[in-house]
């Protein structure tokens, strides 16, 4: 197939967006087969939008050949006995939140609250209605506060919050700015800067203690910028499966703004969230990554999300490789064994370079473990946050 020039600029923006989708700058990591799948799927939505033919799922999913099975994880399954109606909902939410399956993600989103946090931007001083799941309890143990991956919200955590308020701990998860459910039609930057800023004004307005903060993927290269910027504010840090070893959004920053804009609209299209469904876990039935599907691109029908992501994208993204050497916090490094987007040996260098830092690899399992594995997650954080109360209680001992 000959695609000449446009071709070519659509095939930049399909890389581009993999990146993006996948870990930025580790798509060289994914085999040539699941990246031929995925140009395969990006062609066919590419000549569907020009032609505006409706996309029949069932062949996406001939397509990539992906193994149906999957299970969830089994202290879900258990507790599978709530109900949530239409109306428990907050009313800010999208309304195709309704649509949504998976009880534990409907459940957290009737919890999702919007804070108020005054940030200066260019001399401007603005308020953000910022989105976030707040705790149920207080603890004396540091809080815990769970970010989230790329382009991403705290339905993330629907599995592994329950577990670790279930276990004693003060949890938030807290929307990055710029993705999640906060409301931005009062568009502010997305850049790196900004992102920084709001997440130290929301810690500041709402938590006023150092905080245990968790990130998965791109969240945790948040959380490292984060701890060396504001040291103050961080006890500990958990990184899972993280993308930190990337320069930034790469080619995307370069990308002209129409076609940045094509990008963003392939970021949200459903093959290729069903096809980040089927990299991140192995053996996702199709019924469950269309529902999980439905979760992870909620937040993409706000009419500002495209502007707030290609802001992003176009700034340049994270790139923390040079401080990754300069946090000085506890850490404790969480990777999945089976990881297709992000290599585990990444969290073996991870575990190399950071001076003060610990790391467990969890088997069976691929990129996004607190979706996939939730119990042995909250296991592995709640362990990390016990460390020092037990070394406490063993001091007041002698």
């Amino acid at each position: 197939m000959n695609n000449g020039p446009v071709g070519s600029k659509l095939s930049l923006v399909g890389w581009a967006i993999t990146k993006a989708l996948f870990g930025f700058g580790h798509a060289s990591l994914l085999s040539v087969s699941l990246l031929h799948k995925f140009m395969i799927i990006f062609i066919i939505l590419v000549q569907s939008f020009k032609t505006k033919t409706r996309i029949d799922i069932s062949y996406m999913y001939t397509l990539t050949a992906i193994s149906p099975a999957f299970l969830m994880p089994r202290k879900c399954r258990a507790a599978m006995h709530f109900t949530v109606s239409a109306s428990d909902f907050p009313p800010f939410l999208p309304k195709e939140v309704q649509n949504i399956e998976d009880p534990f993600a409907r459940k957290l989103a009737t919890r999702i609250e919007r804070l108020p946090v005054q940030v200066k931007f260019s001399n401007q001083e603005i308020c953000i209605m910022s989105s976030c799941v707040k705790p149920q309890i207080q603890s004396q143990t540091s809080p815990v506060v769970l970010l989230h991956g790329f382009d991403s919200s705290c339905l993330e955590w629907r599995y592994t919050l329950p577990m670790l308020e279930e276990s004693g701990l003060e949890t938030w998860a807290i929307d990055i700015l710029g993705w999640g459910f906060s409301d931005l039609e009062e568009l502010p930057s997305c850049d790196v800067a900004s992102k920084r800023n709001h997440l130290y004004q929301f810690w500041r307005s709402h938590i006023r203690r150092p905080v245990i903060m968790v990130g998965p993927s791109l969240g945790a290269a948040v959380a490292i910028d984060f701890a060396v910027n504001y040291p103050e504010a961080v006890d500990k840090l958990v990184l899972i499966d993280a993308s930190v070893y990337a320069e930034g959004t790469g080619d995307l920053a370069k990308l002209q703004k129409p076609l940045a804009y094509a990008g963003v609209y392939l970021l949200k299209s459903v093959p290729l969230r069903l096809y980040a469904n089927f990299l991140s876990f192995s053996g996702i039935a199709l019924s469950t990554a269309i529902d999980w599907m439905k979760v992870g691109r909620l937040h993409c029908l706000y009419p500002w999300w495209e502007d707030a992501t290609v802001n992003f994208m176009t700034s340049g993204g994270y790139s923390v490789i040079s401080q990754i050497k300069k946090v000085e916090k506890r850490t404790l490094i969480i990777w999945g064994e089976d990881d297709q987007i992000v290599s585990n040996k990444l969290g073996v260098r991870l575990h190399c370079e950071l001076p003060n830092a610990t790391i467990r690899q969890i088997p069976d399992c691929g990129h996004i473990p607190h979706v996939e594995k939730p119990d042995s997650v909250s296991k592995l954080i709640m362990e990390f946050v016990g460390e020092d109360v037990y070394k406490e209680v063993q001091t007041a001992a002698l």
